[in-house]
């Protein structure tokens, strides 16, 4: 058992800010030090979170002595080689969603931290958002019976960082960034059961000029046990973030707004300073959140990552969660390029998901 967990974030945007504040609240973390490849990034980050140390090389962070876990918010494609050279310095390996960009890369990942005994743990938060989680007691708890649909839908004006854009770093467009949100959701919520397939539609129909990839799209995912579960996906939906489920049982029902019915409705002539993340403006009506990354389950999914490596638990959420569902968003770039049901498994050997919805010419 560790009294402490010495914690390195690796990366200086927007998530790893949610990262180090939620590790703040966190008992027995200790943030030693940052990494990410701009210096004056790096600098102010350090900076603001009161970090002692900070680096333009994660490899150099990788290398302080006493350094116990890294939590990994850099884009996609560079999380594959991250968490080798992680795992080959010893360091156990938090990593923001998605997993990586194929399922190559998730299985040398899983390989070299299960050679390096370390744990690979896949920062999945809604698994952890509170509201959420009395959703799962519910269910669990019989009170809407056997589940027959489960929905979950995510919906904002589009990512804050430039790589998302860009499908050659990202892999894919609304279905990789948010898509992987719905899939784990579903299987988390329905403890896990195996995914027989997999039915998509994704379009561009807002952000052509800044994105080949997808920025709407509505998934089906059919599970063993005969429970239907339907993600819709938006970069297109202004006026701030929308994050809702729904599970529906033969004995009853259960709807889920994760933030709206935790906000404060307002309305503001003249604006005010923040009300929710994505929201474009604060004049007129608005819904004030508060306590965001609490409600989104930020700090408990860090407590709980700390935990397991302070007192050598099993992760809730792992690497091989994070492949199944890239497994799955596989399989819903291949039907959406295809116009047909996917049957998983799907061993698929593309570079990225977004690969099998454009070879076959789909851009709308």
């Amino acid at each position: 058992m560790k009294d402490v967990v010495n914690i390195g974030i690796i990366g200086s945007q927007f998530v790893s800010s949610i990262h180090a504040e939620s590790l703040r609240s966190c008992a027995h973390a200790r943030v030693v030090a940052a990494a990410s490849p701009n210096e004056a990034h790096v600098r102010e980050f350090a900076g603001k979170f009161s970090i002692p140390r900070h680096f333009t090389d994660y490899r150099d962070l990788l290398a302080l002595p006493g350094l116990h876990m890294v939590v990994v918010g850099a884009p996609n494609h560079l999380h594959c080689q991250i968490a080798v050279d992680a795992a080959s310095a010893g360091k156990h390996v938090v990593m923001e969603k998605p997993l990586c960009l194929n399922l190559a890369e998730a299985d040398r990942m899983i390989g070299a931290c299960r050679a390096a005994q370390v744990k690979l743990m896949y920062a999945e938060e809604l698994c952890f958002a509170p509201k959420y989680v009395r959703l799962k007691q519910l269910l669990d708890g019989g009170a809407l019976g056997r589940p027959t649909l489960i929905k979950q839908c995510e919906k904002h004006d589009g990512p804050h960082s430039p790589h998302f854009w860009d499908v050659d770093r990202s892999g894919g467009g609304v279905t990789m960034d948010m898509g992987c949100h719905g899939i784990e959701f579903f299987r988390w919520m329905l403890g896990r059961p195996r995914i027989l397939s997999v039915n998509a539609q994704m379009g561009t129909h807002v952000h052509t000029a800044r994105t080949k990839g997808d920025d709407n799209a509505v998934i089906i995912v059919e599970f063993e046990g005969g429970t239907v579960g339907i993600a819709e996906e938006s970069w297109t939906k202004l006026g701030g973030m929308d994050d809702r489920s729904e599970v529906h049982g033969s004995e009853g029902v259960a709807y889920a707004d994760l933030l709206h019915g935790n906000a404060i409705e307002t309305y503001s002539a003249k604006g005010y300073d923040y009300a929710v993340e994505k929201a474009g403006s604060t004049k007129g009506w608005s819904f004030t959140i508060f306590e965001e990354a609490w409600n989104y389950g930020f700090p408990q999914e860090m407590e709980h990552f700390v935990e397991c490596v302070r007192l050598d638990k099993v992760p809730s959420v792992t690497g091989e969660d994070g492949r199944a569902v890239l497994e799955a968003i596989f399989a819903a770039y291949e039907s959406a390029g295809t116009g047909r049901k996917v049957l998983l498994p799907f061993p698929t050997r593309a570079d990225k998901p977004y690969d099998l919805w454009r070879r076959r010419g789909a851009t709308a």
